[in-house]
């Protein structure tokens, strides 16, 4: 899938949706987005609980999403020079997204017990970067000499794709709706708390990546949000990295804490210096604690909420945080700020929810203190 995502990037990299003028494209991007909210809005909680309940559902899904994209590719290759290139694309980026949601209800799925759920999230993040850096760069050569041949080239991955999911388990991911011991550590302060700061950290990524888009292209040149874009996968790939072992030496809060002060800090830093090299560096810094944040909330989950179907809580919670990025990131397309404003904005964002969460994790240990209780112990580094 990751391929396949790569090939229509490298095919449209010198397309008519690149060359048009930053207006031309904002109302553009700025439907993809209105699009693209909307199964994580309206379609995902209501479908979703469905989807869980039928045996082979979220394979079903990922089988769906793989065949669709297919199709899109085929129609694709023949209208590359019109408009009707925009809905295609726009549709691809929408399966792109719904797979995602479904993956991380399949995880749980598949690995034989929860110790291994948080590594293998860490290694399929960190295999779909690697195989997607690879990629895009000998499928946008083949681009320029052809759209139709990386197009050509995805619509076979995504058959691919489509076959190899057979051999995904068709196991129920939650065969009953929630109970409410499951409802009950899901609201746990320490998960809320976690969603809302991991919410806050997809915002401030999807929020940057459309400044620097618009920023960079039009002060600068669509180059230069190529290696911004190249300094954010790269920063994802050894945040997926590092994380694990951190993991060993570090209590998760203390992750998720460390993870927001860094996009604090950096954005509030790059705000006050300004420039392409500080634009690149924070697409590096925002993207690599964006790893480090949503493995340490993966753990706080695993932890707070044993008798929680992992698989319809991880789906839901993706499903929140796909809708994070996307309202965030609506707000640099309608219109482009100063970079050094869009710093300081994802800065702000970071201070936030750092201050949000080590307030009300604060509040819940006075709050426990108070009723009486014995304050857990630290969770033992791994």
């Amino acid at each position: 899938m990751a391929m396949g995502d790569a090939a229509m990037y490298g095919a449209l990299a010198g397309s008519v949706l690149l060359s048009l003028t930053p207006d031309a494209q904002r109302s553009k991007v700025l439907l993809y987005l209105l699009v693209s909210a909307a199964p994580f809005a309206v379609v995902a909680p209501a479908i979703g609980p469905t989807v869980d309940r039928i045996p082979g559902g979220r394979r079903m899904v990922m089988q769906i999403t793989a065949v669709t994209r297919a199709v899109v590719y085929l129609v694709m290759m023949f209208h590359v020079d019109d408009l009707l290139l925009y809905p295609l694309v726009f549709a691809a980026l929408v399966m792109q997204k719904t797979y995602a949601v479904s993956k991380s209800a399949l995880v749980p799925v598949v690995v034989r017990n929860e110790t291994e759920l948080v590594e293998a999230n860490s290694k399929l993040s960190l295999m779909s970067g690697v195989v997607g850096a690879i990629a895009i760069g000998p499928l946008a050569l083949l681009g320029k000499a052809s759209v139709s041949i990386p197009l050509a080239i995805g619509m076979l991955l995504f058959v691919a794709a489509t076959l190899s999911a057979r051999l995904l388990p068709r196991d129920v991911v939650a065969a009953k709706p929630a109970q409410k011991s499951e409802k009950v550590e899901l609201r746990s302060r320490g998960i809320r708390l976690a969603s809302a700061a991991m919410m806050l950290i997809r915002a401030s990524i999807g929020f940057l990546t459309f400044h620097l888009f618009f920023w960079l292209r039009e002060d600068f040149g669509l180059a230069q949000f190529g290696f911004a874009a190249v300094a954010a996968t790269s920063g994802s790939m050894l945040g997926n990295i590092l994380a694990p072992r951190l993991r060993r030496s570090l209590h998760e809060e203390r992750m998720l804490t460390i993870a927001l002060g860094i996009i604090a800090v950096a954005g509030l830093f790059a705000a006050i210096t300004g420039g392409l090299g500080m634009a690149i560096v924070l697409a590096f810094v925002v993207n690599f604690s964006g790893s480090i944040g949503r493995l340490a909330f993966d753990s706080i989950v695993q932890r707070d909420a044993p008798d929680a179907n992992q698989g319809r809580a991880f789906a839901q919670f993706e499903t929140r945080f796909q809708l994070a990025w996307v309202l965030a990131a609506m707000p640099p397309v309608a219109f482009t700020l100063p970079g050094a404003v869009g710093f300081l904005v994802v800065g702000i964002i970071g201070a936030a929810a750092m201050t949000i969460y080590l307030e009300g994790s604060r509040r819940g240990r006075l709050s426990r203190a108070k009723r009486g209780r014995p304050l857990p112990p630290p969770t033992a580094p791994r």
